[in-house]
This record gives C-alpha cells, sequence and structure tokens, in this order.
C-alpha cells in the first residue's frame, strides 16, 4: 500500500507539468517567446509593430482597401461618410465608426482597443494623440512618385501581417497593367487636362498633385505643364482656358458626389466652350469614378481600377 501511495503521487505531479530529478523536483516551464516586431519608418519617425496586431484601426480607405485585398481584418474605420462601392462591406456595424476622414473620434478610438493605428494625411493634424493611444504610424502616397511610395507602403503591410506573397502577386500585376497601359498611350501620343468639379467650380491638375499618376505613370503629356498645383490643392481654371488649351482628353473628378453634395460633374461642363474642345468631340471627355479617385487612392483595387478605367477610355 505504501509503494503504492508514492508512485500515484509521482504521476500526478508529472501530469501537472513538474519533473523529478532524483530526490528533487522541478517545475517544468518554456520562456514565453518575445513577440515579432517590424520597425516602420514613416513621415513621424520610426514606430515599432508587433506582427499580426489585434484591434487595427485604419483612417486610409487606401490602405484599408489593400488590407481588404490581403484579407486582413480591421477593428475600426472611418465610416462618418460615403464609401466606394467596393469597400461597402465596412458601412456593417460590425465594424467600429473611428469618425470621419478629417475628424477622428478619439474616444471611439481608444474604446476599440487598437494595437496599430494607420492614417494619411488627412488625419496628420490627430498624429500625436493617436498615438498616445496605440503605435500609430503614417502611410500616405507620395503623388509625384505614385507607384515607388505605393510600392513602399504594400511590402511594409506585407511584412506587418505576413502577407508577403499576397503583396507580391499583387505588386506585379499592378505594374504590368501600369506598363501596358503607358505603351498604349505614349503610342498615341496624346495629352490629358485632369480636373476637379465642385459645385460648379474647376479645379485643375498637373504632373506635381494629387492625380499626377495620369501623366508620370500612364503616360499622358500635360496639357499645360505650368499649371501651379500640388499635393491636394488643384489651380482655379475657367471654361474659357479649358476651351483654348483645348486638350485631348478630359479627365473629371466630381467632388461633390463623394462629399456629401450632388453630382454635378457633367452638367456643368456641358458648356458651348467645353464643346468645342477636341476632347468633347471626340467622346474623349472621362468621369472618373470620384469614391476611388478622391478619397481611396493607394490600395491595390483602387489602383487597378484607375488603370482599367483610364485602359477603358483609350480603347473606345
Amino acid at each position: 500500500l505504501s509503494t503504492s501511495t508514492v508512485l500515484t503521487g509521482l504521476v500526478a505531479l508529472t501530469a501537472c507539468g513538474q519533473t523529478t530529478e532524483g530526490n528533487e523536483t522541478t517545475q517544468g516551464t518554456e520562456e514565453p517567446s518575445e513577440p515579432k516586431v517590424v520597425t516602420v519608418t514613416h513621415e513621424y519617425g520610426e514606430t515599432q509593430v508587433e506582427v499580426n496586431p489585434d484591434n487595427v484601426v485604419v483612417f486610409d480607405l487606401g490602405i484599408l482597401d489593400a488590407l481588404d485585398y490581403m484579407g486582413v481584418e480591421v477593428t475600426g474605420l472611418p465610416r462618418s461618410g460615403s464609401l466606394p462601392t467596393h469597400l461597402s462591406k465596412y458601412e456593417s456595424d460590425e465594424y467600429g465608426n473611428a469618425g470621419s476622414l478629417k475628424e477622428p473620434d478619439l474616444e471611439a478610438v481608444y474604446e476599440m482597443n487598437p494595437e496599430l493605428i494607420i492614417i494619411s494625411g488627412r488625419q496628420s493634424d490627430y498624429y500625436e494623440d493617436l498615438n498616445e493611444i496605440a503605435p500609430t504610424i503614417f502611410m500616405g502616397i507620395d503623388n509625384e512618385n505614385y507607384l515607388a511610395s505605393f510600392e513602399e507602403n504594400m511590402t511594409v503591410l506585407g511584412e506587418i501581417f505576413e502577407k508577403q506573397d499576397v503583396v507580391e502577386t499583387g505588386l506585379k500585376e499592378v505594374t504590368e497593367k501600369v506598363e501596358a497601359l503607358n505603351k498604349e498611350v505614349t503610342e498615341l501620343g496624346v495629352n490629358a487636362l485632369v480636373t476637379l468639379t465642385n459645385e460648379g467650380a474647376i479645379s485643375a491638375y498637373g504632373a506635381n498633385s494629387r492625380f499626377g499618376i495620369i501623366h508620370n505613370s500612364f503616360g499622358f503629356a500635360e496639357a499645360d505643364a505650368n499649371i501651379e498645383s500640388t499635393g491636394s490643392h488643384g489651380a482655379k481654371v475657367s471654361f474659357e482656358y479649358i476651351a483654348d488649351l483645348n486638350p485631348d482628353y478630359l479627365f473629371v473628378v466630381d467632388r461633390g458626389a463623394v462629399v456629401g453634395g450632388e453630382a454635378s460633374a457633367s452638367g456643368t461642363l456641358d458648356n458651348e466652350l467645353v464643346n468645342s474642345t477636341d476632347a468633347a468631340k471626340n467622346g474623349n471627355i472621362v468621369y472618373l469614378d470620384p469614391a476611388v479617385w478622391y478619397t481611396a487612392t493607394g490600395g491595390f483595387n483602387s489602383t487597378l481600377q484607375m488603370v482599367d478605367e483610364v485602359s477603358a477610355a483609350i480603347q473606345k
């Protein structure tokens, strides 16, 4: 009976995760592994980001587009505004409302308990506040070097979420499509003017602007190489300006259709002066998807859609 009791006790100790050596008993424990970390260098410095973070809050719709393409779930996004059609699933209450593109709801973000927050230019003023809640990184697009900055952002996301293979495949598809479009446009030898309409007003954008990809990557010459537009701001122009410039292609983004106003671009441009241009006569006034071009650039699906829209325009 005594021997049986001792053996039973030893089995119990072993089952509890302990080991025995001679007359000594030691606790069998394993050192917890250190989490994998990616160091992200961005506009506001360097940020240590754990690989595969939980509860990700994203304020840039292009980055949201990219994460959706990669199959990465997010916890919150700015739902106080319209979303592009291909991101409509994020209108569901399943996703937390982090405010609007320009005004983050800091309290709501805090309650989401995020491990990573991703912002871009529209939320720059809130960087410090958001960074106090959780590690925050800036992932904007360099308008003068769209494809290079796009590739850099996607590569970083691939490392953070261990989606390198998906990113490699996506970048290859984008590169091949852009190169094919550039070749076609270059062979046509055409120019273009990119405009944005807003409640009857018109702004023009050049190669250094938010829509510079049409010139820098897609291959359209600038109808006016002297447009004073940088970043997100265009140069105010008139109908007479468009008529005198007489572009081969006129690309149009309707801001009102995105920010809660009425879609009015076609009505704004339907006049004698604009209709006298070669772009109008040849059916080359192209109305781009404003939700994509104005709010969601910089993602995989959005960039591919931008390429497809312009490709379709030159193949009519």
